[in-house]
């Protein structure tokens, strides 16, 4: 199985470091990972995203043209990407920042209001882990098992006072 995802954001989203929590959670399973990120020249405030693809088998190419998953964290990054997802594919909405709806009827699509349950749990910055936490239970590409692990491994020790909210955010995404 492999999946293809693009998670695209405004730079300050958390867009680079999800997609990097998602890859160290795919490789802790064993999978073959890519890890691609991209980014305007603003950074905070510009526009980024970043192509993670997990895969059970050697992967070819790091690009992820067609995406299976779109994690769309604001409005124009829906514009832009919600063509290219492939028929069947998932996209995940930040509903508290996208008020339009996907257009698209041959796709499934989860409209999480992730900024507003960040902002509740205490963690405004972590809309990004709450749709994480969405994403493992709708896409099966890796599992809920051992979050700690993975998030050990993108937190830093200089950030390590965020690692249970961290924990809290995926769970309240997963639950939702």
């Amino acid at each position: 199985m492999t999946t293809n995802t693009l998670i695209a954001g405004f730079g300050g989203q958390g867009v680079l470091f999800a997609g990097k929590f998602m890859a160290y959670k795919g490789m802790l399973e064993g999978k073959e990972i890519s890890w691609l990120p991209s980014y305007g020249p603003e950074m905070r405030g510009g526009t980024a995203n970043c192509s993670v693809i997990l895969s059970d088998e050697p992967i070819g190419s790091p690009i992820v043209s067609n995406p299976d998953v779109l994690i769309a964290m604001n409005l124009p990054s829906l514009d832009k990407y919600e063509d290219l997802v492939v028929p069947g594919g998932m996209i995940f909405v930040d509903s508290t920042l996208i008020e339009r709806k996907v257009e698209r009827t041959d796709v499934k699509v989860f409209y999480i209001p992730t900024t507003k349950l960040a902002q509740e749990i205490g963690a405004p910055t972590l809309a990004n882990m709450i749709m994480m936490g969405k994403f493992i239970k709708e896409s099966g590409a890796v599992t809920h098992d051992d979050m700690e692990a993975a998030l050990s491994k993108v937190v830093s020790a200089k950030r390590a006072d965020m690692f249970e909210i961290n924990l809290k955010a995926i769970d309240t995404g997963y639950n939702y």
